[in-house]
């Protein structure tokens, strides 16, 4: 039968494959309002984004503490100490207007760039839906030409499935990356990785 979510092929009639049952429990999980908060009509907490140079200075915006409260313990801590104002000083406008969308409704459009830097503000206030859809999106849209940017990105930030999945893209095309500039920069850059991708690569022969 045909998942009616990703359109693949499963055995079942549930109507959708296993995988996509799972994320959408998670997604469900994570929408979940926690009952510890009233939920007001009126946001109560202050969220600014990094400043672009606009005049008026950082991009602000107002989300309720039950919400954020439900979405990352982080928050919830931050919050519990009577925090009423929030700084994201590592998101630029847009991808903050992302983030917030998010955190309400589980819905987001990722590319590359957005991924990466979502995925690092997802583990650092510990919103683990947000991580995981990151990191299934950069490893299901690797590819030779960004394989080597996600796995540098993987070792600097220590995601042992991002660094594998790179990795295997990266040995299965190594004569057409050892001639790129940015294989280049990277054995410059990052010596210890080009000696961990031959060793891979050796490996795999």
């Amino acid at each position: 039968m045909k998942c009616i979510s990703c359109e693949s092929k499963y055995d079942g009639d549930a109507g959708a494959c296993k995988q996509c049952y799972e994320d959408l429990k998670a997604k469900v999980a994570f929408l979940t309002m926690s009952n510890e908060y009233p939920l007001t009509s009126f946001p109560d907490v202050v969220l600014c984004a990094l400043d672009d140079g606009h005049p008026d200075g950082p991009v602000k915006d107002m989300a309720h503490t039950v919400v954020l409260a439900s979405r990352s313990p982080v928050f919830r801590a931050i919050l519990e100490n009577g925090t009423t104002k929030i700084e994201f000083f590592e998101l630029w406008p847009q991808e903050f207007g992302a983030f917030i969308n998010y955190l309400y409704t589980g819905e987001i459009c990722l590319d590359q760039e957005l991924a990466r830097k979502l995925l690092v503000v997802a583990e650092k206030y510990q919103v683990h839906h947000l991580q995981d859809l990151c990191q299934k999106f950069l490893v299901s849209n690797l590819n030779w030409d960004n394989s080597l940017a996600t796995y540098t990105f993987g070792h600097d930030h220590n995601d042992k499935q991002i660094i594998d999945a790179a990795l295997m893209v990266i040995t299965n095309n190594i004569e057409k990356l050892a001639s790129s500039r940015e294989y280049a920069e990277l054995k410059r850059s990052h010596p210890q990785l080009i000696i961990e991708i031959y060793e891979r690569h050796f490996a795999s022969l």
